[in-house]
């Protein structure tokens, strides 16, 4: 059984056009995916701290000595890649803030990057333990950032998923 870990980032609700879209998108995945599952992570509504040091320092600290604190910080963390190691395919849909990701979407980016649990450094050089699979990423802007259009330059938001996503293509 396949499984769709659809996140959602805007804020606007019924109102936001990235959720109309990431819905149809979850429709019609769900058609051509009989009897998968879609599991949905609103970012809006789900509280994700901004790394800290009790996160960075659980992060890199072997299992056995970490302290309770340590353990409470990495407990979302854990859980946002748990999601993600399990989905077969994954659909973000997200606003465009400042020619940028929002905040919050920066912040789940900064909980499931993490060494040794969705990449490693080893000999070879970077190693990507969350590859394989397939990114869909849905962009609402008020303006158009296309490949040659006018504001082109400002779309930091389209190049950032690029490399933060696609740094697997290197392995």
């Amino acid at each position: 059984m396949s499984t769709l870990l659809k996140i959602d980032v805007s804020p606007r609700g019924d109102h936001s056009i990235s959720r109309k879209l990431s819905n149809h998108f979850a429709t019609e995945w769900q058609s051509n995916h009989v009897g998968g599952k879609i599991v949905t992570r609103d970012l809006a509504t789900t509280k994700i701290p901004y790394r800290r040091s009790a996160l960075i320092a659980g992060a890199f600290s072997a299992p056995d000595t970490r302290t309770d604190e340590h353990k409470g910080a990495l407990k979302i963390s854990d859980e946002l890649i748990a999601e993600l190691l399990a989905a077969d395919e994954v659909v973000i849909s997200t606003p465009m803030y400042n020619f940028n990701v929002p905040a919050v979407l920066k912040a789940w980016i900064d909980h499931i990057v993490r060494l040794n649990k969705t990449f490693s450094f080893g000999p070879e050089g970077l190693k990507v333990l969350a590859a394989g699979k397939k990114v869909t990423i849905i962009i609402a802007s008020g303006s158009e950032y296309t490949s040659g259009s006018p504001m082109e330059s400002y779309n930091i938001e389209g190049p950032y998923f690029r490399v933060i996503l696609g740094f697997n293509r290197h392995n």
